[in-house]
């Protein structure tokens, strides 16, 4: 009995072109293909028999691979995915993995490869390549280069100074000497509090230290 592949790419050529290599491998068969996620869904749906493992591309309209991996892990952990792309960076792979994937294959791998890689997703319930298992060693909790360089930034911040941040962000608007008298501070000390976030942030205004705030979800 063959092994059931789902094949999730927006690009119908590629698909086209993926679907004839994982068919002629003679032990998978390709029996559900979609353009997105959420045409994956409904598809999924529909069918009797649904497929063992995905390959998802990561780039899709509508429901991105990231979020369609997502979903599956969520809602349908018996259906492994494997990530699908052009260009495997370390931000994309890492999404990948916290999203659900079991592994990732570049769009140009060799049918050679494909087969191990599903073989060992099968088997195993992973494939890790030598850029996967590289990425992970450099980043045992997983961050993205951004939720890495956030979390610095974090680290940076005292609690003294994150409660005038969330103050100067806070939809009140309060001045800086009613921000004093919340927090129980002499003016002086507040400015102090304030410089050292500008100097932290690289920034030189109260408005400044908002947009800065909101760009990097610093009060979540």
């Amino acid at each position: 009995m063959k092994h059931r592949i789902a094949l999730v790419d927006d690009h119908h050529l590629v698909r086209a072109g993926l679907a004839a290599t994982v068919n002629a491998l003679g032990d998978y068969q390709v029996t559900l293909e979609a353009g997105h996620g959420a045409e994956m869904i409904e598809r999924l749906g529909l069918t009797q028999a649904p497929p063992q493992l995905a390959i998802i591309d990561l780039n899709m309209p509508v429901m991105d691979g990231w979020d369609t991996i997502a979903w599956l892990n969520k809602h349908r952990p018996e259906i492994l995915s494997m990530a699908l792309t052009f260009e495997a960076t370390e931000d994309s792979i890492l999404r990948a993995v916290r999203a659900g994937a079991r592994g990732y294959l570049l769009k140009n791998a060799k049918p050679e490869v494909l087969r191990l890689a599903l073989d060992s997703i099968r088997l195993t319930g992973y494939y890790h390549n030598d850029d996967l298992n590289e990425v992970l060693k450099g980043n045992p909790d997983r961050l993205t280069p951004r939720e890495r360089e956030r979390s610095e930034l974090l680290e940076r911040i005292t609690d003294r100074e994150m409660h005038l941040l969330r103050l100067v962000c806070d939809e009140q608007e309060f001045t800086y000497d009613q921000i004093a008298e919340i927090m129980g501070l002499h003016r002086r000390t507040v400015d102090y509090y304030r410089i050292q976030l500008f100097n932290k942030f690289g920034v030189r205004s109260k408005t400044g230290l908002v947009l800065f705030a909101l760009r990097w979800n610093l009060l979540d």
